[in-house]
């Protein structure tokens, strides 16, 4: 079959670096004259690209891998590969392997890069193959993308995570640290507006600590830099650290024309005694030190979170710590999960692992209180006009969808299609996180 008719679909599990990266592997694909199908039974080569933070990503992904047996069987040529953090957990390659045999290519997260190479040579051999490196290379510049998230697009800044919280494998199937130069991440941003993106998001484990293995150069000055780029578009970046959040950054964001008045800077929790078993670095009162000084440069942030209920030793007390600096915050928006053990990480091994059903009603109450806290700010955006990045269309709710600056999602009807185009939305409804609105 001329690999012009050849189809490619990719499974994709985790957070915006995991989608990004499929749009890496993507690229590679689209290179070598493949086309995206929405069906894995039109494919002819399907990719999972997993994720292995919690517990039930994995699940999901071994359980979708194991059900394309039989479609391996009717289909012999059917390439089916699995990359991600998943594969990259010291021995999982060879465990994978053995659960499914019928698996092709199993690459691990610094292997990206070499898919094209593995998928070549796979095509001309009928053993598996299985690259997973140990150690994390150089960073590797010029891998093709196709990117599916227009107007928004993603821009790597640092590989990898030093911080080493006790709960999470990011740095053991990650790596340590790397920062991309300025150089190449200003001139894809420059590209990126050129070709019409009107909202750039930039990556990393820890963004704030971008240029600590550069010379003369932080995440404040590249937040400088990249504003200094000529275009209507805007200006994200994720995921913070609040022992890295500093006040040159800080007024960096301030200043800036470009930069979205929203923070996404993840406490995990309020206790002083779980916040050091987690060895997140910083205090309740370092964290809410910087969020006073976060709104005193500006005064209207929208500021959201990451919040995990149960983590081992977790008393009723501690978890009331975490309500109540919630309260104290007011966030406009949390990202709210149970701990979830994984095989590797210092908090697997810890003692007092809390009761399912205790997390399980914290976390309930944290969203009801959450939920609550996001219907009363939706309320002060009724009856005013604000300006929203046209994003995409809901089939169901027959609506144009988009966000503002402090990242509130609004839907508004228009007879024509406006995605990638800034308008203005006079707000008519609220609902719990979500606006509904009318096209001024």
């Amino acid at each position: 079959m001329d690999n012009c008719l050849k189809k490619y679909y990719i499974i994709t599990y985790g957070c915006q670096m995991n989608l990004h990266e499929s749009e890496k592997i993507a690229g590679i694909l689209t290179e070598l004259g493949y086309s995206a199908t929405n069906s894995e039974v039109d494919a002819d080569i399907i990719v999972f690209n997993t994720c292995c933070i919690r517990e039930n990503a994995e699940d999901r992904a071994e359980g979708n891998i194991g059900a394309l047996k039989k479609l391996k069987k009717q289909k012999k040529d059917l390439i089916i590969a699995v990359g991600g953090c998943m594969t990259q957990q010291p021995g999982f390659a060879q465990k994978l392997h053995e659960m499914f045999p019928f698996v092709d290519i199993i690459f691990g997260t610094h292997n990206l890069e070499r898919f094209k190479e593995l998928l070549e040579k796979k095509l001309s051999q009928k053993k598996t193959l299985i690259a997973v490196d140990e150690k994390e290379g150089e960073i590797i510049e010029g891998t093709p993308k196709t990117r599916t998230s227009f107007p928004n697009a993603w821009v790597n800044i640092t590989y990898g995570c030093n911080n080493f919280c006790t709960y999470c494998i990011v740095p053991y199937v990650r790596g340590r640290e790397r920062s991309r130069s300025m150089e190449n991440i200003l001139k894809e941003c420059k590209d990126l507006v050129k070709q019409g993106y009107k909202e750039i998001t930039l990556l990393g484990q820890n963004v704030n600590s971008y240029g600590k293995d550069l010379e003369n150069t932080s995440f404040a000055k590249l937040i400088e830099e990249v504003s200094k780029i000529e275009g209507d578009f805007r200006l994200r970046f994720m995921t913070n650290h609040p022992k890295d959040f500093n006040e040159d950054l800080i007024r960096a964001i301030s200043v800036s024309k470009k930069a979205c008045k929203t923070v996404h800077l993840p406490v995990q929790a309020g206790s002083n005694r779980i916040l050091k078993l987690m060895n997140r670095k910083y205090t309740r009162e370092d964290y809410l030190e910087k969020v006073k000084l976060l709104r005193q440069y500006i005064p209207d942030v929208s500021i959201t979170t990451d919040i995990m209920v149960g983590f081992p030793t977790e008393t009723e007390e501690d978890f009331l710590d975490t309500v109540d600096l919630v309260k104290q915050v007011g966030f406009a928006g949390a990202f709210t999960f149970i701990y979830s053990k994984r095989d590797g990480t210092p908090a697997a091994k810890m003692d007092g692992q809390v009761d399912e059903e205790i997390s399980k009603t914290r976390i309930m109450k944290l969203i009801d209180l959450q939920n609550e806290t996001n219907r009363k700010q939706s309320e002060t955006y009724l009856n005013k006009t604000v300006q929203i990045l046209c994003e995409g269309f809901d089939d169901k709710k027959g609506m144009y969808l988009g966000r503002d600056t402090y990242g509130r999602m609004a839907y508004f009807k228009s007879e024509t299609d406006l995605i990638g185009q800034f308008v203005d939305v006079k707000i008519t409804k609220t609902g719990g996180i979500s606006l509904i609105g009318e096209l001024v």
